[in-house]
Formats: structure tokens, C-alpha cells, sequence
């Protein structure tokens, strides 16, 4: 979504550190390596050496997992005797696409090992979220005696309690918050129980389920399961939105490669409904593409639909059930769209005057995907948003996002005392709130919000990391952006920005997307606004930050722009040498003079860069770097 020119906060990047001979410190060593602009994101981003950067690009195997985890070799025994004696294993998974891909791996590898497992998923409606005693129970009567756990279980106190009454062993695999007293179990996989700078504190829940099973494939001597297990690592591992850092970037950079190829029947079936059977599958196709069929089984089906689809191996049966999977989606975006109409007609009728934290309750909004419309609301206004349903018994259920900044798991703690029960990370959490407190919690969250905009300000945030002169971007700087990749949390795509970017056309198309052609120094270039939140009616000049994108339409594939924001250009060219830079209500004309630059200002008076460059008022520090800016002499 691309927010309205007054619903934007530009930053633009600090000044890179520079080495002694003044040359930007990441850059020594490597100019033949990498663009300028992407040694700027990387160096920006922290990737301050060499030695990072080519661990960005070729990271590390990974270390014995045996090392890191204590209760691994303890786990893979107790499976490994399951599997020989051909018991039943009950995994016990989410309905997220962490949790049913988990499920899967674990599931398919136990099948081919020679074990009998059982998924056992709860219901996203009935049970919530997490193992609970009742399903235990079930299990106790179907003769099971172990249990894995997978995306959830160290809070599972009262299950795994009436599981070791029952005689049900338990190896917990979670990357939850580890509470005190932890529940019984046999064994425990989790990334907090590893050393504190282990490759594998960003495992995902899919993540741990694939260090189990690889590890028990490689004692029983079983490479055919590795595979799978590989596949839906990675699928998982995007979908849950992970940090690619450490082992997930080692093995998704090793999966992605021979994703297309898996033999998984169900992942055949999804890439031919998606249109990816003949492309290569990276990061944003799984991300955009594979996960959200995925997830909109959780969202609003049966979660053993997802875990039969990435087991079976008869193409058919996938094909049938990948079918259920594409509706289910359908199903899901309209939904959504009904919802966010319905949000903003209820916003709207509250008047101009909008809240600092948004929270829009109806009994009748499904609560499989009120996460999703928060977070268009989040993208929209640039505020924390809460969308509530109705649970029955007088009470409702939330889903809450919030825009980069404003920690939703403090704010829900703030407002402990009038909460059922709640829980979430900073970006996104969830509560059960009685009919009667809604009133109360939303003027605290409120007051929360704004004392948190009055520090950072209105609208969303746009942060392009480099300045990108259109005369650069070509197929070769696209290939070498490429070696980046993969992209996902903690590692996002970068953002570049270009300046003083003529309006050569306009248009709306339909679904609100804003489609240009833009002009700078004699290169053109489309960009795409997604859903933009403004008029078609730009300035003749503009700065525009953007991902850039390879798009593929109809078989011919190009070079676009993916807008993340817009805004009227401050720097105006006046003739050949020199540009002007509007700061705040003065004027400033600027131009190169060697490998240097000149300020002037409107008394005309003038400031090089040499008398610049080390000024003690910190406003003229920054007129210099944003004159060195609108000069292109630094990214």
C-alpha cells in the first residue's frame, strides 16, 4: 500500500563512516564486488567489514547441532526407537503456517522412518491456540505414548501435566517465550536454550522440527527423508516470517535452489495453481505466492488439509486438495476485502478527528483474518490498529498490529488489568477482552499511542537506505542485487531512493493502483504504486523511494519501481553544474567544485566542504551531507 503524500514521514539515511583516506569504510577492498549503492545498504545495515559482507553472501555451514542443542541426542533416541518399533507419534502442531508446515516435516519424515505418527492440529475456533488437556486425552486413548510438540508446547503446563499422568512421553520443539515452571517433558529443542551468538537462535518453529529430523535421518542412515524435510523447512521458514539469519540463510540459500524440483506431490500442485510450475521458486515466490494458500487453510479450513497435502504422494490427491487450498484463499480475500471496507466506512463515520490508536469492533468479523486487516489499517494511517470479534459469553477477540516503533506486547502489559489474557512480539500481538472494558482499554491504548506520536510524529514512515541515480539500474545491477537474496525479515529487500524524478505519465488503474512513467536524466522507468491512497494528480517533480523489481507481464520482463513512497521533489536542477535544496522555509543552491561541493544560501554566501565537513552546529553538518546527497556524490 502506498500511502497519500501527506500520510508520509521521509527519513533519509544517515552519512556512511569513513575509512582514513576518506573513502566509505565497507567499500576498502570491495568496489569491485558489489554496486556502490548496495555497499551503502549493506554497510548501513551493519555489514561493516568485508569479512560480514562475504558472510552475507556465502554464510557458514552450520555447526553440529548436537553442540548447541543439549536435548537433541536425547530426543533423536527416543524417536529412533519409535521408529524402529514402528509406534505411533502424535505431533502436535499450530494452525499457522509455521505450525502445519512443521507438522508436515515431521509427519512425512516419521512415515518414511518407519514410525506411525499423528498429526494433531487444534481447531482455530474451538480449541485456540496450543496443545490442551482434552486433546491429550484423546491421543491417551489411542494408544499413544509419545508426543512432539512443534511451533508451541512450553506453555502447555496443564496438557503435558495430564500427559505424564497418562504415561505420554514429550519432546517439546518451540520458539516461544520459555515461561517458569516449564511443563514435564522428555526433551527440549529451543533456540533460547542454545549458546547466546549461536547461528541457531533464529530458528523458526519449522526450523527446530528440521534439526530434529535431519538429525534422526542421519542416525538411521535415511537421506531420502532430508530432502523433504529440506523443502518444508524452507517453505515454513518464509511463511512464518523469520529472521534470514544465521542457519536460515545457509539453508534456505542451499533449499531454494532445488525447491522447484521437490518431490513433494503437494508442492507440485500448489506451484501449478500459483502459474510458478516453470519459474524458479525464490523467497517472494513462496512468500507471496505458496504461503498464503497455506495460511488461509489455518485462517479459516482444517489444518489437516495443509498437513494431508505435504504428505501424500499421490499427484491427484494433491492436485484435489491444493484446489481446497486455492479456494479457501479466494474465500480469504474477500473477506478481507469486506472487513477493511467495513473498518474504513466505521472509521470514516467517527469524523475527521481520528484516534492515535485505532480499535474497531464487530461481533460478525471472522477472527482468522482480522490480523490481516489490521495491518492494511496499520499501512494505511501509519497507527496501531486493533480489530475485535466476537467470542460469545460477553467477550470479543483481538488482532493487533502496529507501525515500527510503537511495541504492542508493553502496550498489552500496560493494559493487563482489563485483559482476559493476551500475548504478542513488539510489530503484533492479541487479546480476549469482556464487552464491558472495551470502552476503558481503548482510552488507555489511546493515551499509550499518543504520547508515542507526539515523539515520532504522524504518518508512515518512508526510509530509503540509498540514493539510486536511474542511470544505474540496469539488468547487470539487478543480477548483482540479486546476490543479496534472500530477502525477509531482518534482511529485507532494500529500499533506494531517486531524486528530482520528472512526471512523464499518470494513471489509476483499477484496484487504486497508481502506475508512472518517470524521467531522470534521460532514463525512463515504470514505477508502480500498490494501492495508493492519493490522487492522480502529482507534481511535475518528484523524490520516490522503491524496491526494485523484475516484472514479468505477458512473457516480456522489465525493470520496474515498487513504490514505497512519494513525495514532491526539494531539489530542483538550475542548469548543468548546480541544483537548489529546499530545507524547511530556506533556499539553498548547491554544486560540485572538483571532488568537492559549494552551499550558497539566498545572501549568497558561501560554504565548501571542506569548511562543512567537520562544523560543529549539527544543522549545517546535515546541509552538507543533504547537498553531497542532491549531488549524487554519495549514495
Amino acid at each position: 500500500m502506498l500511502p497519500a503524500l501527506d500520510q508520509q514521514r521521509w527519513h533519509l539515511p544517515a552519512p556512511r563512516p569513513t575509512s582514513a583516506d576518506g573513502a566509505p569504510a565497507a567499500m576498502v577492498g570491495l568496489e569491485a564486488a558489489l554496486p556502490e549503492e548496495l555497499l551503502a545498504v549493506l554497510q548501513r545495515r551493519g555489514f561493516d567489514t568485508p569479512a560480514r559482507i562475504e558472510a552475507l553472501l556465502d554464510p557458514p555451514a552450520a555447526p553440529p547441532p548436537g553442540r548447541h542443542f543439549p536435548d537433541l541426542a536425547k530426543a533423536v533416541a527416543r524417536l529412533k526407537q519409535a521408529c524402529t518399533q514402528g509406534e505411533q507419534v502424535a505431533i502436535c502442531g499450530d494452525y499457522d503456517a509455521d505450525g502445519m508446515t512443521s507438522t508436515a516435516l515431521l509427519v512425512g519424515v516419521l512415515q518414511r522412518l518407519g514410525a506411525r505418527p499423528i498429526a494433531a492440529i487444534p481447531s482455530r475456533m474451538d480449541d485456540g491456540y496450543g496443545l490442551n488437556a482434552a486433546m491429550v486425552e484423546r491421543l491417551a486413548e489411542q494408544g499413544v505414548a509419545l508426543l512432539v510438540t512443534v511451533d508451541n508446547g512450553v506453555s502447555a503446563l496443564e496438557a503435558l501435566e495430564r500427559a505424564e499422568v497418562l504415561g505420554i512421553e514429550a519432546i517439546l520443539t518451540d520458539h516461544h517465550t520459555i515461561p517458569d515452571p516449564l511443563p514435564p517433558h522428555l526433551a527440549l529443542l529451543h533456540p533460547e536454550r542454545t549458546p547466546p551468538q549461536s547461528p541457531y537462535r533464529g530458528l523458526a518453529g519449522v526450523g527446530l522440527a528440521y534439526v530434529l529430523a535431519a538429525a534422526l535421518c542421519r542416525q538411521l542412515k535415511r537421506a531420502d527423508g532430508l530432502q523433504i524435510a529440506r523443502d518444508l523447512f524452507c517453505i515454513g521458514t518464509i511463511a512464518d516470517m523469520a529472521p534470514l539469519v544465521g542457519v536460515n540463510r545457509r539453508w534456505l540459500i542451499d533449499g531454494l535452489a532445488e525447491l522447484g524440483r521437490s518431490p513433494l506431490a503437494g508442492l507440485q500442485a500448489l506451484q501449478q495453481l500459483a502459474g510458478l510450475d516453470e519459474a524458479p521458486l525464490d523467497a517472494q515466490a513462496v512468500g507471496f505466492q505458496i504461503a498464503p494458500r497455506i495460511n488461509a487453510v489455518g485462517r479459516l479450513g482444517d489444518p489437516q488439509l495443509v498437513v494431508e497435502l505435504l504428505t501424500t504422494d499421490d499427484p491427484d490427491r494433491a492436485l484435489a486438495l491444493a484446489r481446497e487450498c486455492e479456494a479457501l484463499n479466494r474465500q480469504r480475500r474477500d473477506l478481507c476485502g469486506a472487513i477493511e471496507a467495513e473498518a474504513l466506512a466505521l472509521l470514516e463515520a467517527d469524523g475527521p478527528e481520528r484516534a492515535a490508536f485505532l480499535l474497531l469492533a464487530q461481533n460478525h468479523w471472522h477472527h482468522g483474518v482480522i490480523g490481516i486487516v489490521a495491518a492494511r489499517l496499520v499501512e494505511r494511517f501509519g497507527l496501531p490498529a486493533a480489530l475485535l470479534a466476537g467470542e460469545g459469553r460477553g467477550r470479543l477477540r483481538a488482532s493487533v498490529r502496529a507501525p515500527k516503533g510503537f511495541a504492542v506486547d508493553r502496550a498489552l502489559g500496560h493494559c493487563a488489568d482489563l485483559l482476559e489474557r493476551f500475548g504478542g512480539h513488539p510489530a503484533a500481538g492479541g487479546f480476549t477482552v469482556r464487552a464491558e472494558q472495551v470502552a476503558a482499554l481503548h482510552d488507555q491504548l489511546n493515551g499509550l499511542a499518543q504520547a508515542w506520536l507526539e515523539q515520532a510524529g504522524p504518518g508512515t514512515p518512508v526510509e530509503p537506505e540509498a540514493l539510486l541515480p536511474f542511470a544505474r539500474i540496469d539488468r547487470d545491477f539487478h543480477r548483482q542485487q540479486q546476490r543479496l537474496e534472500p530477502f525477509g525479515i531482518g534482511h529485507p529487500q532494500p529500499v533506494f531512493w531517486s531524486q528530482g524524478c520528472e512526471v512523464a505519465s499518470q494513471k489509476l488503474l483499477r484496484g487504486g493502483h497508481l502506475q508512472l512513467e518517470l524521467v531522470q536524466g534521460g532514463h525512463r522507468l515504470r514505477a508502480m504504486g500498490w494501492r495508493w491512497q492519493g490522487e492522480a494528480n502529482l507534481p511535475a517533480l518528484v523524490d520516490v523511494a522503491y524496491r526494485l523489481r523484475l516484472d514479468n507481464w505477458q512473457g516480456q520482463e522489465r525493470l520496474q519501481l515498487e513504490l514505497v513512497g512519494l513525495r514532491a521533489s526539494a531539489t530542483q536542477a538550475c542548469g548543468s553544474t548546480e541544483v537548489r535544496l529546499q530545507r524547511r522555509d530556506r533556499t539553498y543552491w548547491c554544486r560540485r567544485e572538483g571532488s568537492g561541493l559549494v552551499v550558497r544560501n539566498a545572501a549568497g554566501e558561501e560554504l565548501s566542504c571542506a569548511e562543512g565537513a567537520n562544523h560543529a552546529h549539527p544543522y549545517v553538518r546535515a546541509l552538507m551531507q543533504d547537498a553531497a546527497i542532491a549531488l549524487g556524490l554519495v549514495a
